[in-house]
């Protein structure tokens, strides 16, 4: 279940969220730091797993795509351009399809369909269709999950309550022995920290 603010995006919290500094994109590009791949693993494995559970992939099957996928990304990141108009997320998407449509190549003993039905199977099953609010929501609230750490637990439960599962300020202070300003304050700086780690992962 999520709120408002991340379901939907009809906030300003939400909307602010999908500027493009690309920090992280930038982090893997140019740093030399294993944490940050490391992140990003942690960052999408979930989803690419939903995926692939979605296309019909059994367990050890998903985790073999999951696997192609990261190791292609991995070595192919330094390769991508973010100039504002490409889209990291049709970038997965293409790679994700073709490691799907390469296991169901090596597994058919018939020819492969065109690619224009390829897609039509693909969608069939899900992987084609990654919707954008399925994949905003899942990498928002995976990102706020990792960064639980990175705050004091009432200031990101305060963001988890409100922002993430739309529960009024009001509430949520009561709750926590805040008062709803602190709530607010609290649900901003988490969300900033938010931006800041998926800039450029969320287009």
């Amino acid at each position: 279940m999520y709120g408002p603010c991340i379901a939907t995006g009809h906030c300003e919290s939400a909307n602010q969220m999908l500027s493009t500094s690309v920090s992280l994109l930038l982090r893997l590009r140019s740093q030399n730091d294993p944490s940050n791949w490391d992140r990003f693993v942690r960052l999408y494995t979930p989803l690419l797993f939903h995926w692939s559970k979605r296309a019909g992939l059994q367990q050890e099957d998903a985790a073999d795509l999951v696997q192609d996928v990261l190791t292609t990304l991995l070595r192919k990141m330094p390769e991508f351009d973010y100039d504002g108009q490409k889209s990291f997320r049709s970038w997965l998407r293409t790679v994700t399809l073709n490691h799907w449509r390469d296991r169901l190549k090596r597994r058919s003993t018939r020819p492969l369909p065109a690619m224009e039905a390829t897609e039509e199977i693909a969608d069939e099953d899900g992987l084609g269709h990654l919707i954008d609010a399925e994949y905003h929501k899942a990498l928002t609230t995976r990102a706020l999950e990792l960064m639980q750490s990175e705050f004091r637990p009432n200031v990101w439960k305060a963001c988890w309550e409100h922002a993430v599962q739309g529960r009024p300020a009001s509430d949520v202070a009561v709750e926590l022995a805040m008062t709803p300003g602190a709530v607010y304050t609290a649900t901003s700086r988490v969300l900033a920290r938010l931006r800041q780690e998926l800039d450029g992962l969320l287009d």
